[in-house]
């Protein structure tokens, strides 16, 4: 009998310490999924640091965002040829947003909207669902000006797009651009749009995109898809 209880106790015991190693195994794992999910969560957040852009943080943002990704030029690409782009450094807000932009491919669902004869080519919008929703993602953030005495409107000179009307800040609109197609230059604009880079290269190609046919709104008949990318 005695032998009995012996195996029965030993048998209680052998049961209760596999009972606190599987105990001690799941919390083990528990804490081990927490970390894992924690990890992806803060991974997530580094990959898309943009989503915490919005309409109240945007220069804050931006001017971070800035130091972080200092590239000066970006090309922009067009069935009727490459415009290259240099980005001033002395308009870092501007310069920034155009990068940022950039990176989260938003121009590559745009198309340039107006042609303007002899005057300017404006992108940056377009009627697809997407762009739309993109803007809307962010608020529709604008821009505080960044008026410099030695940026101008000069021919080849890239400038921000704004609204005229309710709009005595004279705020950017982040998202649509122009590139000044007057060979005297558009100065009656200085110091009313930001200025914050200029054309280097692909003069050919405005020259070609300003024979394109319009309608009454200076929207192209037929739309003039881009993309956009980061050179250097």
């Amino acid at each position: 009998m005695k032998i009995f209880f012996k195996i029965l106790f030993f048998l209680f015991i052998i049961s209760f310490y596999q009972c606190d190693t599987k105990k001690k195994e799941s919390e083990k794992d528990a804490i081990e999924t927490q970390k894992r999910k924690k990890k992806e969560s803060l991974e997530k957040k580094t990959i898309r640091p943009w989503d915490s852009l919005n309409s109240k943080n945007t220069e804050a943002f931006l001017t971070e965002y800035g130091k972080q990704n200092q590239e000066t030029k970006v090309l922009i690409k067009t069935k009727f040829g490459n415009i290259k782009l240099l980005l001033y450094e002395d308009v870092p807000v501007h310069r920034a947003n155009f990068i940022f932009l950039t990176k989260i491919k938003y121009f590559n669902t745009t198309v340039i909207y107006r042609v303007a004869k002899n005057f300017v080519i404006q992108g940056g919008n377009s009627d697809n669902m997407y762009t739309q929703k993109q803007r809307r993602k962010y608020g529709n953030y604008l821009i505080k000006p960044e008026f410099k005495d030695n940026r101008k409107h000069k021919y080849g000179a890239l400038a921000a797009a704004r609204e005229w009307k309710n709009n005595p800040n004279k705020l950017t609109s982040p998202f649509e651009f122009y590139m000044v197609h007057d060979r005297n230059g558009a100065h009656h604009l200085d110091n009313e749009h930001t200025v914050f880079g200029e054309v280097i290269a692909g003069f050919d190609t405005m020259d070609k995109i300003s024979k394109v046919k319009v309608g009454v709104d200076e929207w192209p008949i037929d739309d003039i898809k881009m993309t956009i990318e980061v050179l250097e």
